[in-house]
Formats: C-alpha cells, structure tokens, sequence
C-alpha cells in the first residue's frame, strides 16, 4: 500500500509505538481519519496497520463507524482487496492491521505516467468489476470507489479503505444533512438520497474511475465540489478520450438512474471474450515504502575540500536559522522548512580522499540535552570545532562534538517550538521564553545583546553577519549580528510585504521576493544585506519561492498552483535573466528542498525523496526513493554524494544521491516509547567540510523527541 497523503503536517507525530501486539516499524502515511503504518507480525508477515487519531478515539459516532469500517474489511476480505489480519476498534486507539499490499494508486499511477492504454484500461475494467461483484457479495457498499483507493498490483487491482462503506444489513445510516464521499466520484443519489445509496453507487463510480484512468480527469470536472455535484446530479459525462470499445459500457455505468446502470456481473459479461492484450500490471518507478536492509557504505570519498552549507527554514514570526560566515560552517536548518544548498557543478559530491587522520577511532555518543516540558527534538547548529544546541529549557549550550559533553549551558524556559541557534556576527543568538532574542559569545556562553520581544515577533532572517526583521509597514530593519546595533531601515522598491530566500554565502546576497494576491505572479530581486541595496529585480510568471542558489549563481524556485501543491522547479540565472521552467512529473504536498549543482532533491510530505536533473530543457528524474518516514526534517548534503534527514520517531536517515539507495538509518529514539506531537523535526547536522580538525571530520549530528543529541559516523551509515 503506498503512503497515504497527508491532511496535516504532523499527524504521523502523534502516534504510538504499538498497536496490539504489532510494532509500528514506520509511518506510510496520514489521512484525515488516521495513520497507516508499517508492520511486522510475528511470522514476519507485512502488514499494513491503521490508527485512529486520539481526537476521534473519544467519538462514539466516530467509534461506531470504525466498527463498521473493520466489520465491513472483514467481510470483504479475499482477492480484490486487503485482507483484514487483526483489529480491536475498542483499544484505546482503535486499530485494524491488514496484509501490506505494494504498488501504487491507480491516482500516482495516471498522474506519473498519463492515462491507461485501451488494454490496460480494459483489464482494469474487467478487475473492479469483480472485485465490486466480491464486495457486493459480501452485503458491502463501498460508497467511496475512486482512483486513491485502487491499488495497481501485478495480481490485479486491489480495492482499499472501507472507511465509509455500509453493509446492506446496517442499522447505522447517514446523518441527515451529511453528505459523505468524494463529489466527483460520488453518484446523484448520494447528493439526493443518501440514506438509499446501494450497490448502483459503487458501479457509478466504477464508470467515473476508469473515464478518470483513460483521459486523466473525471466525467464531471470543476475546481467546486459544489458545481461537480449539481453536473452529477444534471449534465451529461464528458467521455471524450474514452476508447470506442469501452465508452457506451462507461456511459451506462454513469446513468442518473441507479436501475438503468448494469451489474457487476453484467460489466465482466459485456467484456468477454477476455483481453489477453495487456500484461500484468508491474509497479514500477516506486519502491515499496518497506524499511529497506541496510546497504554497504557508499565508496565515494569525503572531500576536504568542498564546502558545506544548509541556508533556513523561513517559519513566519520566528527566527529562522541560517547558514552565516565560513564555508566551514554547517547550520541546521529546523524541519518544515526549505533547506538549499548550492555546492557545485553536477551531481559528484567529492572528488579526493580525506586525509589517513579521518580514519581514526570514532565513538558514537548520546547527551540528553532537554531539562523541562514535554519532550521535544532539540535542535542544533555545527562551527568548525563545537555545537551549539537549543532545547526545551535550554537557550543555548555548547556541546564538544567528539564526547557530547556540555561545556556550558544556558537555561530558559522555553516552552513552543525550538529553533537552531543562529551564527551571526561571530556570535549565536536564540528566542526566549517571551520571544526576545538574544545572542551569546561563543566561547563561553555570555549574553552580548537582545532585541525587544516587538520586534523579535516580526520575524527575523539571518544573512551573513546581518539580521533582517520585516516590520509590520511592510519595511525591513537590518541589525548588525554582532552587536545588535541597527544598520538601516526602509522600504524596499517595488516590494510592499517583502520575504527572504536563503542567504547565498558566496555571492553575499539573500533573494528577496513577493507574489501577487492572485498568486499568479511573484517579483524577485536580490538585496545586498548591510547596505539595503537592491542589485536586480525581475517579474516572474507563477507563485514562487526561492528554495537556493548553486555556485553559477542560478537561483532555484520552487511553484506551487492553486492548490498550493509543488508542481514545477524553476530556474532563474541573473546573469542572462533567462527563466527555464521544469514541470514535476507529480504533484508534491509541502516537499523540503535541496539543491547541489544542476540537481534537486525533494522530499515531499509522505517521504518520498526524489532526485531531478534540471539540466535537461525538460528535466528528467534521476530516481526516486521512499524513506517510509511520513513527517521529516529538510534535507541536508553532505560530502560522499550522502543525503541526510531526521524523522519525527528520532531516526537518522542516510541515502546515496546518485544510487538513490537508503544507506543506513538509526533506531528511533523516543524515550517513552511514545511518538509526541512534533510541529517541526530539526535537520541533522553534518560535518566534515573545509577546515574541520581531522578529529571532527565525519561525523553526522542528529536529535530525537526524546530530547538527546547524538552523533553518529556519516562515514558507514550501514552500521548505525
């Protein structure tokens, strides 16, 4: 079963270790109801198990209708669906565990590689109607058949979540007034009389899911549910593009009338003789989101020399950490944001060995850093030769990152989110309990200056050894990072309510960039951070946001449309103002962003991380790979073409950018065993990069929502 997508940023967060007897080993995705993870049951059979979120657990409404849900699996259980192997609707968190079925939706599949072939399409025909002829059988309506719910597997389709359905013999109906489905797969008795729907539905939406197969839309097609309801209910389906063969057997499947649509078992009759055209269906270009076996250590050698950087997360009303001064510093950018980094021409991430000195002992350690409130991932920022992390109770501490020790700590109480500490000036600020943020000198600890918990709250974007603050009259006040003194402040030309990309280190410029309320258009520039000077600016096509720039100067930005959905990378070069557009083979749902050279790498919301070339006019994937980590930090480079990022269970991933192969990951580290609410997983840091010590070099700092540190060696991530 492949990762469900997400309705919330965290919901993966709050769920247990256990369900029953099963544990959860990862999270394949989020739904609006609950959250499907992977499992193992005794056997080592596969499963696929679904947890109900806490907030509807103590629902009787809610906790009658999952009865009905696993009664309703139950029943259906057999070759056309996914067969129910344990459940116990009465636990506290109500769960239901059945057999992990691999291969994608019929939806990922026609959005990644267009509309079905007529064979294809005939097969899949001829597979739902028999697995609704099975479900019907049983006393089942299943009442929401759509793309998302059909599983492409090499047996056949797979019909999933019986959330909604109805045994025919329920006495639990339809609330007056509900309407419950998915309007443009929903047929118009379910808009007039819901409390008749019967099996006629489900062969309505049979017809709406194989037009949606053989052209990539449905019959009845707005951007308003409303409007799809009254075209359900009034207009004619649209069957342009549907093959002749299959489009007056489509048409009957979508009668107004639910008498005058056929059975079933009338659709595989109306189909004989059988196809034999179109091969089994092989997913392909998607691995299953399994916990894969730990792989061989890449060979490709850490290079001394290649610098290292992961510009900020761009959280509105706090401060958003930042890569500052040296190439030698690596800064962790906090989870839910963008992270970029712009190191090089290509994809070769390393191009000479690290010297013997790098081979030295190495000792995995692990500090418990947080001293107060719920547990919570701390979050941290790497120089040269120290750490420097913030937790709950901790506004700052500085940690030897070859013991983990803590050299000096600074307590506050700090009870929201947690941000890393942010090199500026030669100094590291923090937000406070009351919002102020204040900076310390790094050697010892000691407070230099503070803002104002005012402005503090406006947000502020660290660029270089300069602090932008956005005011609330749409000017900017930039503030020296060392002593906290102001540098200018005014309103920037041609920008009303400015925003901040990552600040690019070698250029010294920070993109500066708004969108049009009709978010159809978004002007750039780019600010020069101590004197408030714009060099250029330049008026693009979309609703963009700069996501980082590579060592050419070409800036990446990333497009969302109107749905607020990643659907292209754009490529903006300064230097000839050229705009290139590279469109996503697939839309993504708030992916976190790395680019190196000509390749992004994004890391969408389920866990997929995908790897895009845009040096091709059109772009190409480069492979992609399922991390089975439903909420993840940003994505951070690192030397030896590695990939890094945290989940929301404490787990340190490792992946090789140019296999695409997971190279390693540590176990989760929850301390209680229980997977708290998570608004934000920090990035882990990475080190080896310039002039580390040789003693520092290559190791990978992470954190867990158990509230430690820990450091693990990024040179064999296969034996973490």
């Amino acid at each position: 079963m492949p990762p469900l997508r997400s309705t919330g940023a965290d919901r993966e967060a709050e769920e247990p270790e256990y369900a029953g007897a099963y544990r959860l080993q990862a999270c394949l995705g989020a739904g609006g109801m609950g959250v499907v993870h992977l499992a193992s049951s005794a056997s080592g059979l596969r499963l696929a198990v679904k947890v109900v979120h806490g907030q509807y657990a103590e629902d009787p409404e809610f906790r009658a209708r999952f009865r009905q849900e696993v009664a309703a699996a139950r029943r259906v259980s057999g070759a056309f669906t996914a067969p129910v192997v344990d459940a116990d609707p009465d636990a506290v968190r109500p769960w239901m565990a059945t057999l992990y079925v691999p291969g994608p939706t019929l939806a990922d599949q026609v959005k990644r590689n267009g509309p079905l072939a007529p064979a294809e399409l005939r097969r899949l025909t001829a597979g739902l109607a028999e697995a609704l002829r099975d479900i019907h059988r049983a006393g089942v309506v299943h009442r929401d058949l759509k793309p998302s719910n059909v599983l492409l597997t090499d047996t056949g389709p797979k019909v999933i979540d019986f959330g909604i359905s109805r045994p025919l013999d329920s006495d639990l109906h339809t609330e007056t007034g509900k309407l419950i489905g998915s309007p443009p797969f929903m047929a118009p008795e379910q808009f007039q009389r819901p409390r008749e729907v019967g099996p006629a539905a489900d062969v309505f939406a049979l017809g709406s899911v194989l037009v949606h197969a053989a052209t990539g839309h449905g019959p009845f097609d707005s951007d308003s549910p409303y409007i799809v309801a009254y075209q359900v209910v009034h207009d004619e389906p649209d069957l342009t593009g549907v093959p002749a063969e299959l489009a007056p057997l489509v048409a009957r499947c979508l009668a107004k009338e639910p008498a005058e649509r056929p059975t079933p078992a009338e659709i595989m009759a109306a189909l004989l003789p059988p196809s034999y055209e179109a091969a089994a269906f092989i997913p392909a270009q998607r691995r299953p989101p399994t916990l894969p076996p730990l792989l061989p250590a890449s060979s490709g050698a850490w290079d001394a020399d290649t610098p290292v950087r992961a510009p900020a997360p761009r959280p509105r009303r706090r401060l958003r950490p930042l890569v500052v001064a040296a190439a030698a510093l690596v800064v962790l950018a906090a989870g839910g944001a963008w992270a970029a980094l712009g190191m090089g021409d290509g994809r070769a991430h390393s191009t000479a060995p690290r010297p013997d000195a790098a081979a030295a002992a190495f000792t995995h350690w692990e500090t418990r850093l947080q001293t107060a409130g719920e547990p919570v991932a701390p979050a941290c920022t790497s120089t040269a030769a120290a750490l420097y992390c913030s937790a709950r109770g901790v506004a700052l501490a500085r940690l030897d990152p070859v013991t983990g020790r803590v050299l000096w700590s600074r307590p506050e109480a700090v009870e929201g989110l947690v941000w890393a500490p942010v090199p500026s000036g030669g100094l590291f600020s923090a937000i406070a309990a009351d919002g102020t943020l204040r900076a310390f000198t790094a050697d010892q600890g000691a407070p230099v200056w503070d803002t104002s918990a005012s402005v503090s709250q406006e947000g502020a974007d660290p660029a270089g050894d300069t602090l932008l603050f956005p005011t609330s009259s749409g000017a900017v006040k930039a503030v020296d990072g060392a002593t906290g003194k102001p540098r200018w402040q005014r309103a920037l030309r041609g920008f009303t309510a400015p925003r901040f990309g990552p600040y690019d280190e070698a250029s010294g410029l920070v993109p500066v960039f708004e969108t049009t309320s009709d978010r159809r258009r978004t002007s750039l520039g780019a600010l020069r951070p101590r004197t408030g000077e714009i060099l250029w600016q330049q008026r693009l096509e979309g609703d963009l946001v700069p996501v980082g720039t590579n060592t050419d100067g070409v800036l990446f930005l990333r497009s969302s449309n109107a749905d607020s959905q990643t659907d292209a990378v754009v490529r903006y070069d300064p230097s000839d103002r050229s705009v290139r557009r590279i469109p996503l083979p697939y839309r993504l749902d708030g992916p976190k962003i790395a680019v190196w050279g000509t390749a992004v790498y994004l890391l969408d919301a389920s866990g997929r991380l995908t790897a895009l070339d845009t040096a091709a006019p059109s772009g190409r994937v480069l492979w992609e790979l399922e991390t089975a980590a439903g909420n993840v930090s940003a994505p951070v480079l690192g030397p030896g073409d590695r990939l890094y990022l945290s989940a929301a269970d404490g787990r340190l991933l490792a992946v090789d950018t140019v296999r695409g192969a997971l190279l390693g990951q540590t176990d989760p580290r929850l301390g209680d065993g229980r997977l708290g609410y998570a608004t934000t997983v920090p990035a882990p840091v990475v080190a080896g990069a310039g002039d580390r010590p040789d003693h520092v070099w290559g190791r990978v700092f992470g954190t867990a929502p158990d509230g430690s540190v820990f450091a693990v060696d990024g040179r064999d991530p296969g034996r973490w």
